[in-house]
């Protein structure tokens, strides 16, 4: 198949200008062992370089695994790559930016259930493959790749090894943690710089230029990603831009839909509630729900953020303390294993009680509550019930 050799061609091109050795922590997370795994994720946070390096370190001869990005096919059929590939010997498939080739479900569907063949695709927005889950969710393990932790940041700059910690580790050994790692590391050294820089891995490429790229990168997920799958007019484009700008802006807050509605200058609040959701499964926005109200996009929020902290830099001028450090928190931890707390600021996966602030934050609001804690800002050792915030970028 003359179509087989021109992928070939493109995957010894891109192994050729590809050189990086980082591995970030979703290689320890993916059971490669299953026929069909998708790799889902915020534009950005590093897919390809995962695809590739899968592909370069893979034992398998060359010839029996492909890499090509979904831009890459001019044809009607996937499934006709995959048959031709098979014949020829192919074992492991690796398709990037899967969103961009239609019916993609139906296609991968096919070429599980009749071809023994192994396949690796990513999503650069997540979008569609949201949508699409129903229809492959007997078939294919799918993954969720954050940008960098905190820790990854470290390891890339200094060239260094440190070890990831469970939730219930920093909880209940904070200490010895925090001790163990100042023994490699000063974490304020390195702390401002990524909240403003540090999540997407595209820093390392081109620090000065990053703010730019970083723009970029946001501006196509609202113009290009948004527009081609959500029933959203081209011209209410500004709008999505002037929400996100007003969350910015905004400390996180208990939701008052009438006044964002008002300044966004909406009247059908169900409109606002799907540009809030459109902006989530773009990674621009972060919703946290009260889990006790179900899954739909029309339930209020009972706050509402900017994904990561970089994002800030994208679209705010300054952003207050405290607002930075509950992104940094919640985008480390993941929204879905947070809840607002009736005392406190956080409920994590049911069971601890989290007061977050800077270095001086008391005890008072959460005294009295079971498994509670304060997450406190500037300080690089806790005691007691106090953790120092810098400490959940080791999660992951």
């Amino acid at each position: 198949m003359k179509r087989l050799e021109t992928l070939r061609e493109y995957q010894e091109n891109y192994l050729m200008l590809f050189d990086t050795a980082y591995k970030r922590y979703i290689h320890k997370e993916v059971d490669f062992s299953a026929k069909l795994i998708g790799i889902l994720g915020a534009r950005g946070v590093g897919k390809t370089t995962f695809l590739l390096q899968h592909l370069r370190d893979n034992p398998l001869p060359m010839e029996k695994k492909l890499y090509f990005s979904a831009d890459d096919l001019d044809i009607d059929s996937l499934f006709d790559v995959a048959y031709a590939f098979v014949k020829e010997g192919g074992e492991l498939l690796i398709i990037d930016e899967m969103h961009k080739y239609k019916h993609f479900e139906k296609e991968l569907k096919k070429i599980y259930d009749m071809l023994a063949l192994k396949v690796i695709f990513s999503g650069s927005s997540a979008l569609q493959l949201d949508y699409a889950r129903d229809d492959l969710s007997r078939r294919v393990m799918l993954y969720s790749m954050n940008g960098l932790s905190f820790r990854e940041f470290i390891e890339i700059k200094e060239g260094i090894t440190l070890s990831s910690y469970s939730k219930e580790d920093i909880f209940t050994n904070h200490i010895e943690i925090a001790r163990s790692l100042l023994k490699s590391i000063r974490p304020y050294a390195f702390w401002k710089e990524y909240l403003n820089f540090g999540y997407y891995p595209f820093y390392f490429e081109d620090t000065k230029g990053y703010p730019l790229r970083l723009k970029r990168t946001i501006h196509t997920v609202i113009e290009v990603d948004i527009p081609s799958i959500f029933p959203i007019e081209y011209e209410k484009i500004l709008s999505l831009k002037k929400l996100v700008r007003l969350v910015c802006e905004s400390p996180p807050f208990k939701i008052n839909i009438k006044a964002l509605a008002e300044k966004m200058g909406i009247k059908d609040y169900q409109t606002l509630y799907r540009y809030m959701e459109y902006l989530h499964r773009g990674r621009i926005l972060s919703l946290i729900r009260a889990k006790s109200r179900g899954d739909s996009i029309f339930v209020k929020p009972q706050k509402l953020y900017l994904a990561n902290t970089n994002l800030h830099l994208a679209y705010c001028d300054s952003v207050e303390a405290g607002t930075r450090r509950e992104v940094f928190f919640m985008s480390m931890l993941g929204e879905e294993n947070i809840e607002v707390a009736n005392k406190g600021d956080f409920v994590v996966e049911d069971k601890y009680i989290v007061e977050i602030g800077g270095k001086n934050k008391s005890y008072k609001q959460i005294k009295d509550v079971e498994h509670s804690y304060v997450v406190a800002d500037d300080i690089e050792v806790g005691f007691g019930k106090k953790i120092p915030l810098w400490l959940f970028g080791f999660l992951y």
